[in-house]
């Protein structure tokens, strides 16, 4: 009633406003029924979250990655003072050199075996750190694509026709029929 007539229902039919509010009601249950489902998925995807794998391995994650932060900063300190001690004082440079000039030989190659193994330790810490942050991101992205998975299932069941379709059939059932809708 567009032309000014809003309240006015002069000359036309009750047929007519009938049908029309059968459409609204028609439209308003499956927007009701679609709102609906939507929550309920909604839920089911949010419990899933919480209960499930997902939650869990979000959780190892976080907390291996706390623990990978802490070795790094442990060794961040660790190499800083070494760091202060070499750019020291000149002569305590020095010092540090003379003291390896005056180990006996025994020592010296007992010292490079030492640090060998110090830096194998720490090269296959960056590896195992490598691997670890190559797995993470793995797992990272397929819970990206899961998500954007279920993204675009709820979009395509929402604006697929024969989505409409059943809620249309679904709200005439429930017109005729009310308590045996389902």
């Amino acid at each position: 009633m567009e032309d000014g007539r809003r309240d006015n229902y002069e000359g036309v039919s009750t047929a007519y406003l009938k049908q029309k509010l059968r459409d609204e009601i028609k439209r308003k249950d499956a927007v009701l029924l679609s709102i609906y489902e939507l929550r309920q998925k909604i839920t089911e995807l949010e419990t899933k979250i919480k209960n499930g794998k997902e939650g869990c391995e979000w959780r190892v994650r976080y907390e291996a990655q706390l623990e990978m932060n802490s070795h790094l900063e442990k060794q961040v300190l660790y190499l800083k003072e070494k760091v202060d001690k070499v750019r020291g004082n000149y002569t305590d440079r020095l010092a540090s050199i003379r003291v390896y000039e005056q180990m006996p030989v025994e020592s010296l190659i007992e010292v490079l075996r030492h640090l060998s193994k110090e830096k194998r330790i720490l090269e296959n810490q960056v590896k195992d750190y490598a691997l670890r942050l190559e797995q993470e991101s793995k797992l990272s992205r397929k819970a990206h694509d899961e998500c954007c998975k279920y993204a675009a299932e709820l979009h395509w069941i929402s604006s697929h026709p024969a989505f409409r379709r059943q809620q249309v059939d679904y709200m005439k059932r429930m017109k005729d029929n009310p308590m045996n809708a389902d």
